[in-house]
């Protein structure tokens, strides 16, 4: 199954995409301020070119798990999404994707790393959780 995850910021918004099979995610692009009109027909736009089978945007827990103003704000955006959509959104925990994509070299931009380092994690845990 091939997956788009979105890696949601404000003011930019990283995409990482992976292969047909799930396995291997890179990093793709940015696309800045998603949650506007415009913002919102490019992601359109990118998932009718990259054709996955499911988006994943990342949600930003507190440490303890909780949901604060900026999870509140990324399921806004998440639910503008779905309306824009033609797949299924989910949302995926993405605690400490921007650090490690801070830590991590590469000639993509920072917030497509940090994309990329979310999808690696949900890949991972949803190929442990259908084992």
């Amino acid at each position: 199954m091939k997956v788009l995850a979105v890696d949601y910021g404000a003011a930019r918004s990283g995409l990482a995409v992976s292969d047909a099979t799930g396995t291997i995610a890179r990093p793709l692009e940015v696309v800045e301020r998603a949650a506007t009109r415009a913002g919102l027909e490019r992601l359109r736009r990118i998932v009718e070119e990259q054709g996955p089978d499911l988006v994943v945007v990342g949600l930003p827990l507190t440490l303890r798990g909780e949901r604060g103003a900026q999870a509140v704000e990324t399921e806004v955006f998440v639910g503008a999404l779905r309306e824009v959509l033609d797949v299924p959104v989910e949302t995926y925990d993405e605690r400490f994707t921007t650090s490690l994509a801070a830590a991590s070299p590469g000639d993509a931009p920072e917030d497509a790393r940090a994309a990329a380092h979310l999808l690696e994690s949900y890949l991972a845990w949803t190929s442990a959780t259908s084992s």
